[in-house]
């Protein structure tokens, strides 16, 4: 008779996507586990920019149906097998399914929670051994002999052969907050009650976007006017003036129709892009492969803004200028036109494509680069991906042009040099231009990279500076190296701590991925050291 396989004892702190995703990935490698899950909040597998504590009903998540990786079935099949009474909580009718269809947050968050119980449910009927705790916070990781052993507010879990950390965003609690002040959307936003008021809003991203649509629909309601969308203010609520603000003054454009999956790169491949780190000047050289893609891509924008004469340096002032020089909101309709109009004749931008496909290449040498280089390209290139692939979904452009319309929102642009100060209960902003006092404020301007000092665990802090890893260092499969008794069997998911990396290391695809990797690599034991 043979020996039963002891199942292999991993434990997976988190469930939103990245913990879901992981979960299913493990249980393809064909190997028997036993999988405990770990939540913080009151229910496992909805992830914090999917809860009710940070979204409203109108807060649309940045990613279109047909970029969702599936879990057991694919998001689109999921609304589809939705009622008509459940897809109208929402705002939506069964003839607005289709895959280029951005849903609200927290239906999403519905989505991950119903495939998180599917997995549990047909893994423990495949013999897995499956544990969710939810309400359970993980307060420290401490390495015995025996396995990983963590230390929580229900007491302590374990031993672990394997831990997976994907603890997602980290954002200031909701305690730091006050009545006028919220440190990030997520710190009790969605819950207080926002007077009619002079509002700042720090930041012009989908995070920025959402907070004003948090406040403004305190105060009044969007409603369709045949092909327009408007915003009618309570008649108490006159009072109410939104600013978002940035350094630029720009905002965000409309995601724009495109092929998905996306199509190969011809000149700056990824074997291509590796070899410039072996160029004297490797951003340079890896310039002159993105400047080589766009002008072949698209030769009519090339010529527009002087491309065959811009550098590595140069590039994003003229990528930007037209908009800067733009008003920012006719800007933004005319752009809105645009998409629109592409999207229903599917036609596709070749320029913009280009850079979307490129940002995620360029992304796997950024690591590499020296720290000139990598200044460089902060700088300049870094600003051109992150608004390409940052555009937001339509609607929430279409929200935005009905507030101005209404004569709520405006936008501030503050320059490189200004001051952000508080007095009482407002927040004073001193700028080149003059002064602004707001009476309520809201810093939107998203999740910042984090290093091993901000790690929330004692036991793995203190192992990882041990080391003198300021930013903790990964293999392949996301497993710690060189971090004492933590090394090969903690791997860290969490996004805030890679995009040191990984700049670009943001949304479900990228979770998906981190997933796939964590699973690979304890299935093979394979774990080199990560290369961008």
């Amino acid at each position: 008779m043979p020996t039963p396989i002891t199942p292999r004892r991993i434990a997976i702190i988190g469930t939103g996507p990245t913990g879901i995703y992981t979960l299913s990935h493990l249980l393809g490698m064909g190997q028997p586990l036993a999988v405990t899950l770990l939540e913080r909040g009151p229910q496992a597998g909805i992830g914090m920019p999917y809860s009710s504590e940070a979204a409203s009903r109108a807060m649309l998540a940045n990613i279109a149906s047909i970029e969702i990786p599936p879990v057991v079935v694919p998001y689109l099949d999921w609304l589809r097998a939705r009622s008509d009474a459940e897809l109208g909580r929402y705002g939506l009718g069964r003839g607005d399914l289709d895959d280029r269809l951005f849903t609200p947050r927290l239906l999403l968050g519905e989505y991950y929670r119903d495939q998180l119980l599917i997995l549990v449910r047909d893994a423990q009927a495949a013999g897995h051994v499956i544990t969710i705790r939810e309400g359970t916070e993980v307060q420290d990781i401490a390495p015995t002999p025996a396995g990983l052993m963590l230390a929580t507010d229900a007491g302590v879990v374990g031993p672990f052969d394997r831990a997976v950390l994907a603890t997602g965003h980290q954002f200031p609690d909701a305690d730091e907050a006050t009545r006028s002040y919220f440190p990030s959307p997520w710190s009790g936003l969605i819950e207080a009650r926002v007077p009619a008021c002079r509002v700042g809003v720090m930041g012009t991203s989908l995070s920025a976007i959402d907070a004003a649509m948090a406040v403004a629909t305190q105060h009044g309601r969007f409603r369709r006017d045949g092909d327009d969308l408007v915003f009618d203010r309570d008649p108490q609520a006159e009072a109410l003036r939104i600013v978002l603000m940035s350094r630029t003054g720009i905002l965000p454009e409309a995601d724009f129709y495109c092929p998905i999956p996306y199509q190969p790169l011809a000149v700056a491949t990824g074997p291509a892009l590796a070899a410039c780190l072996s160029a004297p000047a490797p951003l340079d050289a890896a310039f002159d492969l993105i400047r080589a893609e766009i002008m072949q891509a698209d030769p009519a924008f090339a010529l527009r803004v002087g491309l065959g004469g811009l550098d590595a340096d140069s590039f994003a002032d003229s990528y930007f200028a037209a908009r800067a020089e733009a008003d920012p909101f006719r800007w933004a309709r005319r752009n809105l036109a645009e998409v629109e109009r592409n999207r229903a004749d599917r036609v596709t931008v070749a320029w913009r494509y280009a850079l979307l496909r490129l940002h995620e290449a360029v992304e796997e040498i950024v690591a590499e680069l020296s720290d000139d280089d990598r200044a460089r390209f902060d700088a300049g290139l870094k600003k051109v991906f992150v608004d390409n692939y940052a555009a937001v979904p339509p609607e929430s452009i279409r929200r935005l042009l009905a507030l101005r319309d209404a004569g709520i929102l405006s936008l501030l642009t503050l320059g490189e040099d200004y001051d952000l100060t508080r007095e009482g209960p407002d927040t004073v902003i001193d700028h080149p231009e003059g002064r602004d006092r707001f009476a309520v404020f809201i810093d939107a301007r998203g999740q910042k990279a984090l290093t091993s000092e901000d790690l929330p665990f004692p036991s793995l802090r203190g192992a990882l500076l041990d080391q003198d890893q300021e930013i903790p260092e990964v293999a392949q499969d996301y497993s710690l190296l060189n971090a004492g008794d933590f090394t090969g069997r903690l791997c860290l998911a969490a996004i805030p701590y890679l995009m040191h990396d990984r700049p670009f290391v943001q949304g479900i695809t990228a979770c998906a991925d981190i997933a796939q990797a964590i699973a690979g690599g304890m299935a093979t034991g394979r774990r080199r050291r990560l290369v961008s």
